[in-house]
Parts: C-alpha cells; structure tokens; sequence
C-alpha cells in the first residue's frame, strides 16, 4: 500500500514540529490510539485498536525515528502485530514546509505491507481506511490548535510544561465526561 499527500496546517513550521513530536499529543490526534510509550531515543511502543473493513484488532507495535532533520523532515519506520487479524510493516517520510506567516504544509508518503487477515480484504478497502485516518488525524490535530496558532495551554509540548503523568490523557477525558454528564 502506497498512501501520499500534503495537509496545510494553522501554526509555524517549529510549533509543528515540536507537536508532532510530543507522544501525548499524537496520542490523542491518532484514530484509535491507546498508547505511545518511548522505549529509547526516538523509539516508542504503539498499541492502536483499528478496524479495517470487517477485521478489527488490536495492534502492538514499534515506531523509530530516523533521518531527523528539525524541524524539517523525519522518516517514521513502523511494524505492528495484530494477533490473528494480522501484521503491517512500512515506513513513511514526513516533511515541514513554511506556508506563509503562522502556517506549515506537511507532506507526507508511506509505504506499507500487510498480512495476514487484513492482506485478504483487498487493497481497496485497506487505501480507503487509511485515507480515513489520515484525514481523522488531521482533523483532530488541526483541532487542538487555538486561532492564535499555539496549541492550547494542557496540550503544549512537553519541553514547554512539566513532564505529564502517563494517565493525564486518561484523567482529562474522565474530567470532561464529568463536565458534559454534570458528575
């Protein structure tokens, strides 16, 4: 699978860079998301829950960084199991454009194989639900961004605030869901 394209994003090249560095902000901006753990210097432990057409599963997996060029390019190598669901290995090369004054175009284009049940659905199928996370990723990355171009002040990058307790994404979801159901 071959997946390329660019998103314009409302900050600087430097705020997003030090956004799509930080764990916890990826955390909360990638679909079904329920850990980004560092493991080493660039390297993280990923479990994502996902569903591809009829197949869902739970995938366990390793993201490194390499080639890293702040703030201007990466290269993500990724590898994931998902039990019987199956197995995907790829990379992808993310580069940061200036776009004018407060704004950035990221780039990007990945390579991926998958295998097991997930290889069975078809090429089709697998495209379409990885443009559908691509397109929630930014969306909900766009989306905690402030009109002024910073991220808002529980979702700076960690550099710029104390380090987060690995439950704060847990501890404000439960918060807001006490403020909506009025508990």
């Amino acid at each position: 699978m071959q997946l390329s394209s660019e998103e314009l994003l409302p900050v600087s090249r430097e705020v997003a860079w030090q956004a799509l560095n930080d764990p916890e902000i990826l955390g909360a901006c990638i679909p079904g998301c329920e850990s980004i753990i560092a493991s080493g210097e660039n390297e993280y432990e990923v479990q994502v829950s996902a569903s591809i057409g009829p197949v869902k599963a739970k995938f366990k997996g390793k993201m490194r960084l390499t080639d890293i060029r702040p703030p201007e390019s990466y290269t993500i190598q990724f590898e994931g199991q998902g039990g019987a669901a199956g197995h995907a290995k790829g990379s992808a090369q993310v580069r940061l454009e200036v776009a004018g004054e407060g704004k950035s175009r990221l780039l990007y284009g990945a390579n991926a194989q998958v295998g097991g049940k997930i290889a069975q659905i078809g090429s089709r199928l697998i495209d379409m639900a990885a443009q559908k996370m691509a397109a929630d990723f930014f969306a909900a990355f766009n989306a905690r961004f402030q009109s002024n171009g910073s991220p808002p002040e529980a979702d700076r990058p960690s550099e710029a605030r104390p380090a987060a307790h690995p439950d704060s994404f847990w501890q404000r979801l439960r918060a807001w869901l006490r403020g909506i159901l009025g508990g």
